[in-house]
C-alpha cells in the first residue's frame, strides 16, 4: 500500500529566533503572518491531516485550514532540562554536553531524548501500518521530526541529521510505506 505523507514544519516562534530549545510556545507574529499567507495552500487533495501535539503545530495546522488531530508520534525532540534555554547559554554552562549532543547520536546529556531515540520514534511512526484511504496524509510537525524522517527514509547515518536545514513552513513529501520511502520535492507556486 502506497501513501504520500507531506511533512510541514510549524511556523516561526520566538525560540527559533533566539536559537533556544523550545517549550510549548505559540507562533510569533511573523509565524502567524506566514501561516495566514499560506492558508488554503494544501488544496482540495489534502486528505487526512495530523499534527504534533504542541501549541505551535496545532496553530500552524489550524492556520493552514487543516482539521488536524494531534498525534504524539509527531512531538518534538525532548530537550530535557535544556528546554526553554538558549543554545549559547547551555553551551557556556555545559560545553561537553553540547559537543556530545552534536556528535554522538546516542548521547542525551540534557536528560531528554537522544538523536537515535528520536529517529527510532519517527521511523516507527512513518512505518506504522495505515489505511492509504485518500492516499495522502498531511502532517504538521517540527524541524527535528522532519530531519529524522528524512534520515530514516534515506537509510543514512544518524549524523546526517545535522546536515539538513528545515525552515518554518517548509515541506517534504515521502511516498511509499512498509519501511520503503522515496523523497519527493513538490513544485512551488
Amino acid at each position: 500500500m502506497t501513501i504520500r505523507i507531506v511533512l510541514i514544519c510549524h511556523g516561526s516562534t520566538e525560540a527559533l529566533h533566539r536559537a533556544a530549545f523550545p517549550l510549548d510556545e505559540e507562533l510569533d507574529d511573523q509565524g502567524k503572518r506566514q501561516v495566514a499567507a499560506r492558508r488554503g495552500s494544501m488544496g482540495d487533495g489534502a486528505g487526512r491531516a495530523v499534527c504534533g501535539p504542541s501549541l505551535r503545530c496545532r496553530q500552524t495546522a489550524s492556520g493552514l485550514g487543516l482539521a488536524a488531530e494531534a498525534d504524539e508520534g509527531l512531538r518534538d525532540q525532548d530537550a530535557g532540562r535544556w528546554a526553554g534555554r538558549a543554545l549559547a547559554d547551555v553551551r557556556a554552562e555545559d560545553p561537553d554536553g553540547v559537543r556530545a549532543w552534536l556528535t554522538d547520536p546516542a548521547a542525551a546529556p540534557s536528560g531528554g531524548e537522544s538523536l537515535l531515540a528520536l529517529i527510532e520514534r519517527v521511523a516507527a511512526w512513518l512505518d506504522a501500518p495505515r489505511d492509504p484511504g485518500g492516499g495522502r496524509l498531511v502532517a504538521v510537525t517540527h524541524a527535528a521530526v522532519m530531519r529524522a524522517a528524512v534520515v530514516h527514509a534515506l537509510g543514512t547515518r544518524p549524523e546526517m541529521f545535522w546536515s539538513l536545514d528545515v525552515e518554518p513552513l517548509s515541506s517534504v513529501s515521502l511516498t511509499g510505506g512498509n519501511g520503503r520511502w522515496r523523497l519527493r520535492f513538490p513544485q512551488t507556486g
